[in-house]
């Protein structure tokens, strides 16, 4: 299926900006950068805006929502907008009991556990453009703002919806999940085979509503090891990913503590990897063959060292980055909530400098 005539892509804003370029594989003069949660609490326009609305109201909110994405793109000249949003929205959307509690996070009504609990699930029927009109207004709204600076949709990955869904909550080692996967592997499947399909049908609509890329995010994929990935993931990203596959943009896959996993998540259908802190780019580029574009990784943590500290460091990540086909810069996480704003704004200049 073509891209609405209408898509940035297709009537051309978009189709040669730096970043799109990058993920294509090229090498553009200016050297994107973005920052995963560049939108949000870092912000002081951002915690004015937000103030009195609920995290998940402030995502469904199409005009809050568009503000919010905007507003990292005004102050630091990043080379992509990455659409507001939270990886359980697909799951409100699509009717479950969740509210993401300050200082905790997500947290499900009732943990889902049982082939009877993931048969509640499909009784509450797909994600309907009557369901999305929140997101797709949204993600319209930005592009328009956004001239020829891409968006990204983003999207939980269906492991991390599942984990969150049989967890009951936040987790730090995601037990009972992995349990599950391996007690009750028919449920299992049926639970992620419908996450993947509320998380394919989101990235969908963000897409054709004008977004010029997507990425799949397994914040939790970093638990199992590359064996139970292969066999009880694998699929349902597959299966998450295929929803974009018809539509002619790049798909970016990210996940934290996954360095033994890459080539995997790579061969799920993604166009390009994101890598996190912990492994080099160079490293990860040969693991991936020296063929796949890249995404990252300076430490989050380094943005609250002495600027040349991090000046280094940021050389450091270029310059490992080279080795790859496309390299765009990014953090190996998503931006601390206490860090300076200024100082991002100053490592964007820095990143087009090199």
């Amino acid at each position: 299926m073509p891209l609405p005539v209408t898509h940035p892509l297709a009537d051309g804003r978009t189709a040669h900006s730096p970043l799109v370029r990058a993920y294509s594989g090229e090498r553009p003069s200016r050297r994107p950068v973005w920052f995963m949660r560049q939108a949000g609490r870092s912000l002081p326009e951002y915690r004015a805006l937000r103030a009195g609305t609920a995290m998940l109201d402030a995502c469904l909110d199409p005009e809050m929502a568009s503000e919010i994405t905007l507003q990292p793109v005004r102050r630091h000249d990043v080379d992509a907008a990455i659409f507001f949003s939270d990886i359980v929205v697909p799951l409100r959307l699509a009717g479950v009991d969740v509210e993401i509690k300050p200082g905790v996070g997500p947290v499900m009504g009732a943990p889902v556990r049982t082939a009877a609990d993931v048969a509640a699930l499909r009784d509450l029927g797909p994600l309907t453009p009557e369901r999305l009109a929140p997101v797709t207004e949204g993600v319209a709204r930005t592009v328009a703002g956004l001239g020829s600076t891409p968006l990204i949709g983003f999207a939980g990955a269906p492991f991390t919806l599942a984990a969150y869904l049989v967890e009951g909550g936040p987790s730090r080692d995601h037990l009972a999940a992995r349990t599950l996967m391996h007690a009750d592997p028919e449920t299992w499947t049926a639970l992620t085979s419908w996450t993947a399909e509320v998380t394919g049908a989101f990235l969908r609509a963000q897409v054709l509503a004008g977004a010029s890329a997507a990425q799949l995010f397994d914040s939790w994929a970093g638990s199992l090891s590359l064996a139970d990935y292969t066999a009880h993931v694998a699929p349902a990203s597959a299966h998450a990913l295929s929803a974009i596959a018809d539509l002619d943009v790049r798909r970016v896959h990210f996940g934290t503590g996954t360095s033994e996993l890459l080539v995997a998540m790579r061969d799920v259908g993604a166009d390009v990897v994101g890598v996190d802190h912990r492994l080099p780019l160079d490293e990860a580029n040969r693991r991936l063959g020296g063929r796949t574009p890249l995404q990252g990784n300076i430490d989050p943590a380094l943005l609250g060292a002495p600027w040349p500290v991090l000046e280094a460091h940021v050389r450091d990540v270029v310059a490992r980055g080279q080795q790859a086909p496309g390299h765009v810069v990014n953090l190996g996480h998503g931006v601390p909530p206490d860090t300076d704003p200024e100082v991002l704004t100053r490592l964007v200049g820095l990143v087009h400098s090199l």
